[in-house]
């Protein structure tokens, strides 16, 4: 089957294309400086020609507190690339795979959401985010899955970000008021392959397993990269970020993992082999 990759320079995209070459498989890829997926006429041209059976959305406007001030370019890319996708799948009948965000809840919960919870965005981000997932659904056969905290090579993740404000002088301050659910991406992408083997549609959650606060996150991370320093809990408001965050946003995998029948692994434990792989 052939397989047609939007956003493939990502941390999501690029593993799946390193998947596809490792095993041979036929692919075409695009990221945004060959397509940009907010352009319905771009996204015919170069999708239709390949005639996919499975489009992979892996594009998005992840700009979380900037989408606070660029509403519509965030909802140009999050909801309405989607929609562009999800026509094109649409006129070849294919299957579309879309990732969609922790952060279409609003944090009230303390126990990790499922899938039927209510949604209730905080920011723009995830207000977009959720109107993308709506029209990928409304493709016959689609799948969207739900990511948190999603790391992996490459500099446009937490895991890279902290790196390097430990080199900074001073204490580490990290909120340890959020809490969610660190997922590297290459497990991921391999539940994602078993969701398709299995014939998987509609709406399911996919994060690394048991929840934990940023600052638990991040102390984890320094010691098994080998880095002393000094870490102090801090809070969100502490930070002035334009973008409201849900205090909690951890999502229970244990749906799709009983619907397909994988285990993912713990979140410490898929950290530390990263970093033992990526020193």
């Amino acid at each position: 089957m052939r397989v047609f990759i939007a956003g493939s320079k990502g941390q999501l995209g690029a593993e799946f294309v390193r998947l596809f070459e490792g095993n041979g498989w036929e692919y075409a890829a695009a990221d945004l400086d060959t397509l940009d997926i907010a352009d319905g006429d771009a996204v015919l041209k170069a999708v239709m020609p390949y005639r996919p059976g499975l489009i992979i959305n892996c594009a998005a406007y992840n700009l979380v507190d900037k989408a606070e001030a660029e509403p519509a370019a965030a909802a140009a890319v999050n909801a309405g690339g989607v929609r562009n996708l999800a026509f094109a799948a649409r006129q070849l009948e294919s299957k579309l795979l879309h990732f969609g965000t922790d952060y279409v809840f609003d944090g009230e919960k303390r126990v990790p959401y499922v899938e039927t919870d209510a949604v209730n965005p905080l920011n723009e981000y995830g207000r977009s985010k959720l109107k993308g997932e709506e029209y990928a659904l409304d493709c016959p056969g689609s799948l969207v899955l739900r990511l948190s905290w999603v790391y992996g090579r490459g500099t446009q993740n937490f895991m890279h970000k902290l790196l390097g404000w430990a080199e900074k002088p001073g204490p580490l301050r990290v909120a340890d008021d959020e809490v969610s659910v660190p997922t590297r991406a290459s497990d991921a992408v391999a539940a994602v392959m078993e969701a398709l083997k299995a014939g998987l549609t509609g709406r399911w959650h996919l994060s690394g397993g048991e929840p934990c606060s940023r600052y638990d996150w991040a102390r984890a991370a320094l010691r098994a990269y080998g880095v002393e320093k000094e870490m102090v809990p801090a809070k969100m408001a502490d930070f002035g970020l334009a973008a409201r965050r849900p205090g909690y946003s951890a999502m229970s995998n244990a749906a799709l993992c009983g619907q397909i029948g994988i285990k993912l692994p713990h979140w410490r434990d898929s950290m530390e082999k990263f970093i033992g792989e990526n020193k």
